[in-house]
């Protein structure tokens, strides 16, 4: 009998000891509060809500889905919010939702003046961000941090892409309209380089505030200016107003060029074939360009009514690879993960063979397209002409050419 106590009693407090355990068990391995929830924060309301918007909020939770629903045996949820493109209010829900809602990672985040704010926030809170909205090279530049990461684009790829291939096909002056915060002066900053680098001249520039309604002040100077080709660094509506615009003041018809150095299939699906045919343009994503994007592109048109953007299709690519780094990492502390998405490859219908930098720029191919004619399209969204691809080594700055104190 006290053979079979003392048995008793040890196996008494052994389990007790397991059960004390747990807690710090789990602290280190597993979801610390048995979820892992994803934070989707975009304009929804504004001048890029077609940009990536809702549809945003669709591809995460694509991905989510297609995870299996479940990371590490915990649920993974989806939340989202309206920033309404103020660094502010961006700042207060990503606040809100780190302190009191649990919110592991933040994404999206389109507007570059929104990106770098939580993103400067989400360092102090050591909380990992991927940006797929906001262009700024300032994210994995001289603002980089370790829990910061870019993944579709930024004004480097899109200078070199569209900026490129106009100054090498004649386009060697330009007069720049430019949205004037962080992404505008980014995106001018780094085409003008680039264009000056080629050997074409700058001859000016005007800014424009964000969702500007009336363009013809500007868009006046830049045809006084005799430029041949007029930057468009400016984005979403402001784009698509300012080239609706330029045809009413026969900008084209006078031998100038627009060059949309943001554009995506949601504008052009916006303004129409008529207006937006024969531009230049630059993206990492485009549904038509293979099978893979194909079969991406009919089930999110399946589920949202309409064929997914650049911003969209990198917002699914971002989330699978979070989710993947937080398998990998056994858990969702942030020092694991971050270093986990940088070790894993990106292999996916959007970043084949991609690879994260050090300095969180997620490096992938990118594409130079021209838009169709009306008569050139066979169908519904079917938009881009295929002119280039250009390879991720030569879109993006390498991490030690970045400017990011990490990589110095």
């Amino acid at each position: 009998m006290r053979n079979l106590a003392r048995a008793l009693a040890r196996t008494t407090a052994l389990a007790a000891g397991l059960l004390a355990a747990l807690p710090a068990a789990q602290a280190q391995s597993g979801a610390s509060d048995g979820v892992v929830k994803i934070g989707i924060l975009n304009d929804q309301s504004g001048v890029y809500a077609d940009f990536g918007g809702r549809g945003s909020v669709e591809a995460a939770r694509m991905a989510v889905e297609d995870f299996g629903g479940k990371v590490l045996g915990v649920p993974v949820q989806v939340v989202d919010a309206d920033h309404q493109n103020k660094p502010d209010v961006a700042s207060n829900i990503a606040r809100q939702w780190y302190d009191t809602d649990k919110v592991d990672s933040i994404m999206e985040l389109t507007t570059s003046s929104v990106a770098l704010a939580v993103q400067g926030l989400s360092r102090e809170k050591k909380k990992i961000t991927i940006v797929d909205g906001a262009a700024t090279t300032d994210l994995t530049g001289k603002q980089c941090t370790p829990y910061g990461f870019h993944w579709a684009y930024d004004t480097h790829a899109l200078a070199v892409g569209t900026g490129g291939s106009l100054v090498e096909n004649g386009g060697d002056t330009w007069f720049f309209l430019t949205a004037d915060y962080a992404f505008g002066t980014a995106l001018q900053n780094d085409t003008s380089k680039f264009v000056q680098a080629k050997g074409g001249k700058v001859l000016g520039g005007v800014r424009h505030p964000l969702s500007a309604q009336d363009f013809s002040s500007f868009l006046l100077q830049a045809q006084g200016s005799g430029a041949k080709i007029i930057g468009l660094a400016n984005a979403g509506l402001d784009t698509s107003n300012s080239i609706k615009q330029a045809a009413e003041f026969g900008i084209v018809q006078g031998g100038q060029r627009l060059a949309a150095l943001l554009f995506t299939l949601a504008e052009v699906h916006g303004i129409g074939l008529k207006a937006a045919q024969g531009i230049v343009l630059t993206e990492g994503f485009y549904w038509d360009l293979d099978d893979q994007n194909r079969a991406f592109a009919k089930r999110y048109m399946a589920r949202f009514g309409r064929m997914p953007s650049m911003i969209q299709a990198g917002t699914y690519s971002s989330v699978t690879h979070y989710l993947k780094a937080v398998q990998a990492a056994g858990t969702d502390e942030t020092e694991a993960v971050a270093k986990k998405m940088r070790e894993l490859p990106v292999d996916d219908f959007f970043g084949r063979g991609g690879k994260v930098q050090a300095n969180g720029r997620m490096v992938h191919e990118m594409y130079l397209f021209q838009v169709k004619s009306p008569a050139e399209s066979k169908g519904p969204w079917d938009y881009y002409k295929h002119l280039a691809t250009i390879p991720g080594d030569k879109a993006f700055l390498s991490a030690k050419d970045s400017g990011c104190p990490l990589t110095q």
